[in-house]
Parts: C-alpha cells; sequence; structure tokens
C-alpha cells in the first residue's frame, strides 16, 4: 500500500511553488519521491522551496514565469519538458484583486483570469498533449470554495474558480480515455496571503470560524495527504473530481 501513494520518480511541475499551497504541496511531492520544478513568478522566489527540498535529500529546481503573460507560460511549459518528461502538473499559482463588483477595474479583472484560469489551461494543453503521447500523466488544478459560491468583493477570483472547476472536468472528460487523471483541489480557508484580509477581520475571521466544524483555519501542510492522493497511482481511477479540503465547510 505504501508504494500505491509513492511518486518516487516522477518529475513534478507546481505553479505558485514559492509559498504557501503551492510550496506545501511541493514539499510533499518531493518528500515522497517527485522531482519537483518550482515555478514562480520571479527570479529566488521559490529558492527557500527548493532549499528545504534539497535539505531533505529531495531534488528540485527552480523555473521562472509570469502566469499573468501568454508567452512566458508557454516559455514555462516548454522549459519544463526539457528538462524531462512531465508526469505531474499542479496548477496553484493564482492572484486576487478584492473590489466591489460596481467598481471593479476591468484591468484587474483581466489579470485574474489570466493568472487563475487561462495560465492553468495553457499549461495543462501543452503539457498535457505530451502526457496523451505517453498515455500516463496527473494533472491537478487548485479550485477554491469560490468554485462553489459567489464570495464577496471577488468577482473575478470566483468567476476563475468556478471555470477551473468546469475546466477539470471538461479535461478529464477527453483525456481520462489516455490514462490521464485531470482534478483539482478545493481548500477552505486556508492561512496563506490570500486570505490575510479575511484573517484581520474580526467579524468575518469570527464569521468563517463559526462555520468551520473543525474550528480552526487551514493550514498549507493540510493540503499535503490530498495532493499526493492526486498525483499518485492511489487515484488511478479518479477522473473529473474536485476534492474539497476544507475541515467540513461545505457540510455545514
Amino acid at each position: 500500500m505504501t508504494d500505491l501513494f509513492s511518486v518516487a520518480g516522477k518529475t513534478a511541475l507546481v505553479t505558485g511553488a514559492s509559498r504557501g499551497l503551492g510550496k506545501a504541496i511541493a514539499l510533499a511531492l518531493a518528500a515522497n519521491g517527485a522531482r519537483v520544478l518550482c515555478s514562480c513568478s520571479r527570479a529566488g522566489g521559490a529558492q527557500a522551496t527548493v532549499d528545504s527540498i534539497v535539505a531533505a535529500g529531495g531534488t528540485a529546481q527552480e523555473l521562472v514565469a509570469d502566469l499573468a503573460d501568454e508567452h512566458s507560460v508557454r516559455q514555462l511549459a516548454m522549459q519544463a519538458l526539457q528538462l524531462g518528461s512531465v508526469d505531474i502538473l499542479v496548477n496553484c499559482g493564482g492572484t486576487i484583486f478584492r473590489a466591489p463588483a460596481h467598481e471593479f477595474p476591468m484591468a484587474e479583472w483581466h489579470k485574474v483570469i489570466a493568472v487563475n484560469l487561462d495560465a492553468a489551461f495553457l499549461l495543462a494543453q501543452i503539457v498535457g498533449a505530451e502526457m496523451i503521447k505517453r498515455r500516463s500523466g496527473k494533472i491537478i488544478n487548485i479550485a477554491s470554495m469560490l468554485s462553489y459560491s459567489g464570495g464577496i468583493t471577488v468577482p473575478a477570483y470566483t468567476a476563475s474558480k468556478h471555470a477551473i472547476a468546469g475546466v477539470t472536468k471538461a479535461l478529464a472528460n477527453e483525456w481520462a480515455q489516455h490514462n490521464i487523471q485531470v482534478n483539482a483541489i478545493a481548500p477552505g480557508y486556508f492561512r496563506t496571503d490570500n486570505t490575510a484580509a479575511l484573517q484581520a477581520d474580526e467579524q468575518r475571521n469570527s464569521a468563517i470560524l463559526a462555520r468551520i466544524p473543525a474550528s480552526r483555519w487551514g493550514e498549507p501542510e493540510d493540503l499535503a495527504g490530498a495532493a499526493v492522493f492526486l498525483a499518485s497511482s492511489a487515484s488511478d481511477y479518479v477522473n473529473g473530481h474536485v476534492l474539497a479540503v476544507d475541515g467540513g465547510w461545505l457540510a455545514r
């Protein structure tokens, strides 16, 4: 059973690996044997992640890409593939912008959609084409609780995360026949930079905690098990699923 959850000998490309959820996923995959390509938006941004993996005896390398720029995303995909086959793709890189819907700047709308949705689809498209040739691969998209609900003052983020859930299912429908599993993880309320404003808002923070049966915010490390499961052969018959890791938020 241990081998069932192993990703030893596999290469994983993880975007957003500099901190938060992406860093935790990169560390978890490396701890279970994967070589991890840690993507971030600026040179040196993921060095701490790489150093942690190497210090623990793993193998990792930093790659740099601006997920808001299509050309940069294409270069990231090609660079990763030039380093060898990508067996696991984790689309974790993301951004958020908060403003009332009637005042939401279109420039920020386009940026959020580009980073959260367009980049994830383009990476899946390029890497997925190679996976189809090999008839093997795992793609994990990062969805959200806002893949299920509307949120407040985050219309672009909500739209992108609803779309991520849909794209996950659409790709799974096409690629399951090629032995490629495309799934998503929908984190609940986790302590990350993206939720700093909510954590600092006493009223919102209290309301969030009151609805979580686990009675706490999630920590990035809480995603490790779900990520390893969806990246390993343990999930070979799991296709198009959005796995909520939310402390019970959706059950309330």
